[in-house]
């Protein structure tokens, strides 16, 4: 018999509580009054719209926070390919607000709206402290940014600079699409499923287990993204689906041959080129330790 029963995992699969949820929904409508408030930024094009878990419903029962990102678009940054000029594209004159003066801006707002003692500045983000009326909140500032291909043809993200001075560019908004695209072809098994490896990391952790700094939400979600949806829809358990899952991932995550095309959920940034936070074998250890843990055989 697995560690974790099927009962276990069914419970495991489901979205926050009513409770939990009004928490995140506080937060959110707070931080959007927070910059439609602030006379600053009232004066420029800027975008506010969840993202991370609780934007693509992956968040999990009594781990919920929320991200928020708080978009200037009166502006972007762009990436040209070699053979594309800036003329060629048709791009004019950068704008004269900077991404500093609006994560300034963001900050004293959020300060105004919540208290100098519940907000702190961190690298990437501004974080709002939480409490029994909200959860904790991330706040990301960025940029409209534009991924060129050729001189017409581009695909929009955002863009930011961490305090330590790394420029990122992600791409939520195709997160979010194309997840609730594979969740419809999997009968809306692949956020449930995504969950179940959340809940299954945090309950891992809560036992003592030595989990690796690199296996965070974010690339376990990105990691379920890559499973096929066979195991999902030809399977009739979530026991089922969770082992499946865990042989693929380790299966695939070996060799660098197998996974080397494995992207984020965006399918806009590859998941295991670069510097990133986690590496292959990395992930082909933590499946290896799950199994373990949960005494399949």
């Amino acid at each position: 018999m697995p560690k974790i029963s099927e009962e276990t995992l069914n419970n495991w699969r489901r979205p926050p509580s009513d409770a939990e949820e009004t928490k995140l929904n506080n937060a959110e409508r707070m931080v959007r009054e927070a910059i439609s408030e602030d006379e600053t930024l009232l004066s420029k094009s800027i975008e506010v719209f969840g993202q991370g878990s609780y934007a693509n419903d992956t968040n999990v029962k009594l781990n919920s926070d929320i991200d928020i990102n708080v978009c200037y678009n009166d502006g972007f940054y762009y990436d040209l390919p070699n053979d594309v000029s800036k003329d060629d594209a048709g791009l004019g004159n950068p704008s004269e607000y900077s991404y500093a003066e609006l994560k300034d801006d963001v900050e004293k707002a959020l300060i105004r709206k919540f208290g100098r003692d519940s907000v702190r500045r961190e690298d990437k983000c501004i974080k709002v402290l939480g409490n029994t009326y909200r959860v904790e909140t991330d706040v990301v500032p960025t940029w409209e940014y534009k991924r060129y291909s050729s001189a017409k043809r581009y695909v929009t993200g955002v863009y930011f600079k961490s305090d330590k001075g790394t420029w990122i560019d992600n791409y939520p908004k195709q997160h979010i699409k194309n997840g609730k695209d594979k969740n419809a072809e999997t009968h809306m098994r692949f956020k449930r499923l995504t969950r179940i490896h959340r809940k299954l990391r945090y309950k891992m952790i809560d036992d003592g287990e030595d989990i690796g700094d690199g296996i965070t939400s974010f690339l376990l979600e990105c990691l379920v993204w890559n499973v096929p949806n066979r195991i999902f829809n030809n399977n009739d358990t979530w026991t089922d689906r969770l082992r499946d899952s865990i042989v693929y991932i380790y299966q695939k995550t070996k060799e660098e041959k197998e996974c080397k095309e494995w992207g984020e959920v965006s399918e806009l940034l590859y998941l295991f080129h670069g510097e990133r936070k986690w590496s292959r074998k990395e992930v082909n250890d933590y499946m290896l330790q799950a199994w373990d843990y949960l005494e399949f055989k």
